[in-house]
């Protein structure tokens, strides 16, 4: 990231006053510098190093295979409306809120509706879940799970309300986000129905031999025969003689203040996406914000086009 961005502040290198006074060709040599080594373009179909630039406008053209392409061809602000100093902006505030950001308060800042921050929020963290990608995690693993959703709103009266632990009084959308955390690692969530759902995940993604920390829940009882299990009772004891689930705990408690502190309930069909979002967080708390600018930056650029995020609905 150029030098202007930093400041004296070990934990703070980043200023979003600074990003919003950028020219656009400040703005334009830092997305460039984010998708490619030293900031030198080449030509995402062919890979050839020979390009040149238009003087009118910013898109290069490649001299091998003649493909015209821009800085952001390919990747998740392909064909973008807003300004390059905007998308900085919006990556500057979505890492710098620690447990999360109201993508209406974004829209807000930004100008914009909410339909297209919503978007656009969504596809950083689908960038965000690829640094997760193929991950095997090892060592000592702490395994907790924690339920989200599908809750029933009671009758005003009392004599009206229902014993909402009861199946046949839920809405079926509550689900269950499994965490695996490595002590001074990485972490890994999925999303099952029941906590039970997510062992053949947690025996694909956990090498074998490693140690593997959770508490006295049914559902756990089955990683018995595969890793060398610990368990912890929590009616009894936090932790136990270096036995605990502490850290999966910790990412639970953002999790839910992200959810009731920011954005107020997270939809069922987007659960995964904030579930990652919080590991990715959780993984790179120590950081200071101008690295985590820089990692969410250039995970946007290395990420393809989205799929399942393009233009405002995506059902």
């Amino acid at each position: 990231m150029a030098q202007h961005f930093l400041l004296t502040a070990k934990a703070r290198t980043l200023s979003l006053a600074a990003v919003m006074r950028l020219t656009d060709d400040e703005a334009f040599q830092t997305f460039k510098e984010c998708r490619w080594e030293g900031g030198e373009p080449n030509c995402p179909k062919c890979g050839s190093l020979a390009v040149y630039t238009y003087a009118a406008r910013r898109i290069f053209k490649c001299k091998a295979c003649c493909s015209q392409f821009s800085v952001t061809s390919g990747t998740i602000f392909a064909s973008h409306k807003l300004a390059l100093r905007d998308y900085l902006a919006a990556i500057a505030l979505f890492v710098n809120g620690a447990k999360g950001v109201s993508m209406l308060q974004m829209a807000r800042d930004l100008n914009v509706q909410y339909k297209t921050m919503f978007v656009l929020c969504h596809k950083m963290r689908e960038a965000m879940a690829s640094d997760q990608m193929d991950l095997k995690l090892t060592g000592t693993i702490e395994i907790d799970g924690a339920h989200f959703g599908g809750t029933i709103r009671q009758e005003n009266k009392v004599s009206e309300r229902i014993d909402r632990r009861l199946k046949r009084h839920q809405s079926g959308k509550r689900r269950a986000v499994v965490v695996m955390r490595e002590r001074g690692g990485r972490t890994l969530t999925t999303i099952v129905k029941h906590e039970a759902d997510a062992v053949p995940f947690i025996v694909a993604n956990v090498q074998a031999g490693s140690t593997v920390h959770a508490d006295e829940g049914a559902a756990w009882d089955a990683l018995h025969g595969r890793f060398d299990a610990h368990r912890i009772n929590h009616s009894v004891a936090f932790s136990d003689e270096g036995v605990c689930t502490n850290q999966a705990e910790s990412f639970f408690s953002r999790l839910r203040r992200s959810e009731l502190g920011v954005h107020h309930h997270f939809s069922a069909q987007y659960l995964h996406q904030y579930a990652n979002e919080m590991a990715w967080r959780e993984d790179h708390r120590r950081k200071a914000n101008g690295e985590q600018f820089n990692c969410v930056a250039k995970l946007a650029m290395a990420h393809p086009v989205s799929r399942n995020w393009k233009g405002y609905w995506q059902r």
